[in-house]
């Protein structure tokens, strides 16, 4: 799990992307707490062949990439 809530983009991409490359994970699931965030993740996700489902929990977002 990359818990990114916090952080400015473009960080919570780059860490996703560093832990794709690194580990090439079935499943990951990124925290974070601002839309922005939530989009650019989402969308690095998808053009890295991830599927991504959205969940708001309190504030924060909650995305489960899926391979």
């Amino acid at each position: 799990m990359i818990d990114a809530r916090g952080l400015a983009c473009p960080t919570p991409v780059l860490m996703t992307q560093k832990e794709i490359a690194q580990n090439s994970p079935v499943a990951l699931e990124v925290l974070v707490d601002n839309h922005s965030a939530r989009e650019n993740v989402k969308r690095f996700a998808e053009s890295a062949g991830y599927t991504v489902s959205v969940a708001e929990e309190g504030g924060d977002y909650r995305l489960t990439l899926t391979k």
